[in-house]
């Protein structure tokens, strides 16, 4: 039997297209910040998508984002914006807490120590990994996804 050209050469490239993807990973089935703010782990909790808001150096800022506890046991995570005043963060067994100005938040604020565009050292501490310094992105309170954030301090 006689295979028309035509479609020998479908079923050819169509083999050569299927094993593109058995030597390139799946970018989609990778893990990533997908937003401003940038990801941390300390010991086995995430902190996800922190990011600082201020208006300008020197001004009121507030951390941002959410700490993610997978574990059986609760984790208390102390963070500071760089010299300011330590917040506990009580972070039970399995659950997310969400960081921000906004009410029903866990407020961790301070004074912003660069302008917005730059990064802050923000500093975390949990007994698994000690205390950690990580730099995290500074920007505007006045943009209006972030205004509400910095309103309610």
């Amino acid at each position: 039997m006689k295979f028309p050209a035509r479609l020998v050469s479908v079923s050819a490239l169509a083999l050569v297209a299927a094993g593109c993807s058995a030597v390139n990973p799946i970018t989609t089935s990778q893990a990533y910040d997908a937003s401003d703010g940038m990801g941390i782990e300390l010991g086995e909790v995430r902190g996800l998508n922190l990011l600082v808001v201020t208006e300008a150096e020197g001004a009121p800022a507030v951390l941002i984002g959410s700490f993610h506890n997978p574990t059986d046991e609760d984790v208390t995570v102390a963070a500071s914006l760089e010299g300011d005043a330590i917040t506990a963060i009580e972070v039970p067994a399995g659950s997310t807490v969400k960081l921000g100005g906004e009410e029903g938040e866990v407020h961790v604020t301070g004074t912003s120590t660069v302008v917005p565009g730059l990064l802050q050292d923000v500093i975390f501490q949990t007994d698994d990994a000690g205390q950690v310094v990580e730099q995290l992105p500074v920007l505007d309170g006045t943009l209006p996804e972030y205004q509400a954030e910095l309103e309610s301090l």
